[in-house]
């Protein structure tokens, strides 16, 4: 195949590239499109022939992406970002125009801290087409990349992502949880007065442990924080779902480790097994680092930052 020294590709076939990468199968991905297979298969060829080399390997009768298109996917990803960061932010400062905005919230952030907000936004702004996503913290972030999402909230990692701008939201307590019968009497981590007669449990009989999953970054602050008090660290049952870790310490099967906001208020509080909380965890606001800025977005930051003071 011949190159052209500028190859001359159109958005549609760069997005035709990102969506056959993004979609289990071609017929996925036509269907996505809004063509037909064919038109599909023609307008990658066409790619092929203005790059001067092949995108797909061919595994029995499927079609796989080459293993050294990466660089170009990422081009052809950044490139459909940018372009439609372009499309939001005109879209969005034009006279007149009501815009988009699609968000992205861990559950803690989305129902234990921001409902109020959240609702005062979209009663101020009726006018705009709000989304939001509910998903943990590695989803959001890889919708981001993505460009699926303008904004998005979640538990900070231990290092900043270099291709994510992150602006400080809030810091939030976790404290530990043990069945009914092993709760603190005191004070709880919230501050509400328990019955004060009841010992407090110490590290060493806590255990075991219902937990978030393995690989989340709150998983592993909490491993750390129970560790260095002292507590044997045997995890029996995972769940991204605090709800269903709190119903599993309700019925007796372990302890746990939840944010405060969402243990101790409910008609059935958990009582913590001290009034100190175990671990601090900052939640943080994530954008594509470079993308343009889309106002909405920024009203909404600004929003959840100020009540958060």
């Amino acid at each position: 195949m011949k190159r052209d020294p500028l190859p001359q590709l159109t958005i549609q076939q760069l997005d035709y590239l990102v969506t056959v990468a993004d979609s289990p199968t071609w017929a996925a991905a036509s269907e996505r499109l809004g063509v037909t297979p064919s038109a599909l298969s023609q307008g990658l060829a066409e790619v092929e022939r203005r790059i001067g080399r092949g995108l797909f390997d061919r595994v029995g009768r499927r079609r796989v992406l080459a293993a050294d298109t990466g660089p170009i996917l990422d081009y052809a990803r950044e490139v459909i970002a940018r372009t439609t960061d372009l499309g939001r932010w005109l879209e969005t400062t034009s006279e007149g125009a009501s815009g988009s905005l699609r968000v992205g919230m861990i559950d803690v952030a989305a129902v234990g801290h921001f409902p109020n907000e959240l609702r005062s936004f979209r009663q101020a702004r009726p006018d705009i087409d709000f989304r939001l996503t509910v998903v943990p913290s590695s989803q959001l972030v890889e919708q981001v990349r993505r460009n699926e999402l303008d904004l998005a909230i979640i538990v900070r990692p231990d290092v900043d992502p270099p291709d994510l701008e992150t602006r400080p939201i809030i810091t939030e307590a976790l404290a530990v949880y043990g069945p009914p019968e092993q709760s603190d009497g005191s004070t709880s981590a919230s501050g509400a007065r328990r019955d004060a007669k009841r010992p407090t449990a110490p590290p060493s009989s806590w255990g075991p442990w219902v937990l978030f999953p393995t690989g989340s970054h709150t998983r592993a602050l909490i491993e750390r924080a129970l560790i260095g008090a002292g507590a044997t660290f045997d995890v029996i049952a995972e769940s991204h779902q605090p709800d269903v870790l709190r119903e599993m310490v309700r019925l007796g099967l372990g302890w746990t480790v939840l944010p405060v906001v969402q243990a101790e208020f409910g008609p059935e509080p958990l009582k913590p097994a001290r009034i100190k909380p175990l671990v601090e965890r900052s939640l943080v606001a994530v954008t594509r680092r470079g993308s343009l800025p889309n106002p909405l977005a920024e009203q909404l930051v600004e929003l959840l930052r100020a009540a958060s003071t």
